[in-house]
């Protein structure tokens, strides 16, 4: 029996396989006894719809490939455009060496071009040998010298085709890689030239780059401003030259940078309406003194005014004075035009640097927080579930931002309902939200998920005048939050909150890399909703909902295996709808799949968590029950044909009510493989379907059986 069902089923396998060849061959034999030049009527219609159904499935088929077709495909392709062509011929020229016969060699050249070399020459043996046996038996044409030139055409047209094409696809990927190769290398020496790349740093070395950062430029601009100020005092024969900055505040200046030879510096912050530089920070112009007095205030020296000649240079940065450049001499010589130029050009000098180094503290900062995105795109990358992804996604924003608590919501388009699927905290504040749905309303999530648009303005939240979520559901008053929005080609998908309990966390530093952080999150989640979705596709039987047969297979492997390691009692179950095929003729195909998905349903409902249930195929379903003998099989066996019984479908001829038998084997007594497990159900089932169908059998041994037939 088990070499029978194999044989059936590689027959079967070998003439779905040569459906296509067949019928094409079949194709070409109607051409050849005349069909091409036969009057219009049925049967060339017949034809030709059959010709372009066919094609049209395996154009299909080729283009849904994304590597190499197969053999067979890539031949029946060509062979099937070869008879249509000369059909066509035929039909229109009467002949082969007509006006419209270069379109062979077109036909050749296509294939050379767009199949693999094996297919592509068969394809060309094809076309010669339909040219040459349709001249012989159709047109009559027993000379071989038009042949041999259509023929040595043909052949010349795919060689030279296949191996020009090929080689310059060839030369074109070689010049391509080469360029790409020698671009990734100039960019890589840049990147190290402009101080873009460096070794990797600890997690703690992480915490303090911030901070490292910020020390080394300061130390590199006060390095540039004191060389400026030495030269300017050495070569200008001053007293002190001096750069004073204004305070974030902007209501004071303090020294930066300063060269002196006094011993009787102030170096506190002092207010910018004090002293002779009120002048130069109110008028934004130079401002040239001699003849000082001791009386008069100079707000960098602690006494009285030492100098008797004073440069001011106000240094400008988009308009706004950012600080001052002053030069003193103790002589009572005034500052020249020239020097006033030279002091001029060194204010622009020291600004350029802090300009410089404000660029570079920038780029290193752009610098980390790309490194940031990368590492949460390759972790967000490796996560092929949902929660795999969330986990990715909320671990990625604490590298970016500091903050307390964070969730993800899911928006369902279609109900119009939030799901938050993810929550976490220190306290476990906000743990018990998973799992809560809400209706679309007017808190700040659904907000977001209308809008676009990351909200509340600026970070803040004002717990009593801002929902989060819904009233019903609470979220902790922390000063600071962010709700960001999932958004994948522009549909949100839902939205990732953070919550921090000190002010200012999500300033504009961290926020704009949490907004490309959430788009990446939002194409993983898409991605690893693909992936379920294909996954449960793959598994899945789309009319019932069941397991299909493949994922039935993987299930009893493992079911076997275990009853095996175990010795646990192991039953199948195989159940088959009685007279369907009577049941799709009286009422129709509809009417069928309702009463196949009502067998599904019972079989959901009566088996048990640990049982596996299958559609094998047609009306056939499979039950597999862990730890069930053969008394507890049969009597879910007699439920579900009960069940079954009793269930009254409607359709457009009246109430119709179906019938099914199944056949059950038990291991270890029936078989210890699932291929002996099954086959001994399936005899069981046949058991009942000879005894009058409507009920359960159990497999019994062939002398079991032939003793208890006698």
């Amino acid at each position: 029996m088990d070499g029978l069902v194999r044989a059936t089923l590689l027959v079967r396998r070998i003439a779905r396989a040569g459906f296509g060849i067949a019928l094409t061959c079949g194709l070409a034999t109607y051409v050849v006894l005349g069909g091409a030049t036969a009057p219009l009527g049925p049967v060339p219609a017949i034809a030709a719809v059959l010709w372009g159904l066919l094609l049209t499935k395996r154009l299909r088929s080729k283009l849904r490939l994304t590597g190499d077709a197969p053999f067979l495909l890539d031949f029946e392709l060509g062979a099937l455009l070869a008879v249509g062509l000369d059909a066509a011929l035929l039909r229109f020229d009467g002949t082969l060496s007509g006006r419209f016969s270069p379109a062979t060699y077109v036909l050749v050249a296509l294939v050379a071009s767009f199949g693999r070399p094996l297919p592509g020459l068969a394809v060309v043996a094809w076309v010669v040998g339909l040219d040459a046996v349709i001249r012989y038996k159709t047109l009559g044409e027993p000379s071989l010298e038009s042949l041999a030139t259509q023929a040595g055409f043909a052949c010349a047209f795919a060689l030279l085709n296949l191996v020009l094409l090929r080689a310059e696809v060839a030369r074109i990927r070689l010049t391509a890689r080469s360029r790409v190769e020698e671009e990734l290398k100039r960019l890589r020496d840049d990147a190290r030239s402009y101080r873009l790349l460096g070794a990797g740093e600890s997690r703690t070395e992480k915490e303090d780059a911030e901070e490292r950062l910020a020390r080394s430029s300061v130390e590199e601009i006060h390095q540039s401003v004191h060389y400026a100020l030495e030269l300017l005092r050495r070569c200008l024969d001053l007293h002190t030259a001096v750069l004073l900055w204004r305070t974030d505040s902007g209501t004071h200046l303090r020294i930066s940078e300063l060269s002196t030879a006094s011993d009787d510096i102030h170096d506190a912050p002092f207010s910018i309406g004090d002293g002779v530089l009120a002048a130069v920070l109110a008028k934004k112009e130079a401002v040239l003194l001699e003849n000082l007095r001791p009386s008069y205030k100079i707000p960098y020296y602690a006494s009285a005014c030492p100098v008797r000649a004073l440069a001011a240079i106000p240094v400008i940065d988009d308009g706004i004075v950012r600080g001052v450049l002053a030069l003193d001499r103790v002589d009572n010589r005034p500052f020249s035009p020239h020097e006033h130029e030279l002091a001029a050009q060194a204010a622009r000098y020291c600004l350029r640097a802090i300009q410089n180094e404000r660029v570079f503290v920038q780029l290193e900062r752009a610098k980390v927080e790309q490194g940031k995105l990368y590492r949460a795109a390759q972790a967000l990358g490796a996560a092929l579930s949902e929660k795999d992804v969330v986990e990715a996604g909320v671990r990625a924003a604490r590298e970016i931002a500091s903050f307390d608590l964070a969730a993800v919501t899911i928006w369902d388009e279609t109900t119009k309902m939030h799901e938050v699927c993810a929550a976490k905290s220190e306290n476990r504040e906000i743990e018990d939200l998973v799992g809560q749905r809400f209706k679309h309303n007017t808190g700040l999530v659904s907000m977001v998920v209308t809008n676009r648009f990351p909200l509340p303005y600026k970070g803040e939240f004002d717990a009593a005048h801002q929902t989060v979520l819904t009233k019903r559901l609470p979220w902790p008053n922390i000063p600071s939050l962010l709700v960001l929005p999932l958004l994948h080609h522009g549909r949100p998908l839902g939205t990732l909150i953070l919550g921090a309990k000190r002010r200012q966390a999500f300033g504009d530093t961290v926020r704009p890399t949490l907004e490309v952080l959430a788009s990446h999150l939002a194409v993983s989640l898409s991605n690893a909703r693909m992936v379920h979705k294909l996954e449960t596709m793959a598994t899945t039987d789309g009319m019932t909902g069941l397991f299909n047969k493949r994922a039935m297979l993987e299930q009893a492997s493992a079911k076997v295996a275990a009853a095996h390691r175990f010795g646990r009692k192991l039953s199948v179950l195989v159940t088959d709808i009685d007279f369907f095929k009577k049941v799709n003729d009286t009422y129709g195909h509809d009417v069928g799949d309702v009463v196949i998905k009502g067998l599904g349903e019972i079989l959901k409902r009566v088996k048990r968590t640990t049982d596996v249930v299958a559609r094998f195929g047609g009306e056939e379903f499979v039950v597999l029950c862990e730890q069930t003998d053969e008394a507890g099989a049969q009597l879910l066996g007699e439920r579900i044909r009960e069940e079954l019984s009793k269930t009254v479908f409607q359709s457009p001829n009246g109430p119709l009510k179906v019938t099914c038998s199944v056949g059950i084997a038990t291991f270890p007594e029936a078989g210890g493989t699932w291929d002996e497990l099954f086959k001994a159900a399936d005899e069981a089932l046949y058991v009942s379907k000879r005894g009058g169908r409507d009920r359960v059998s159990i497999w019994q041994p062939p002398s079991s059986a032939r003793a208890k037939a006698g």
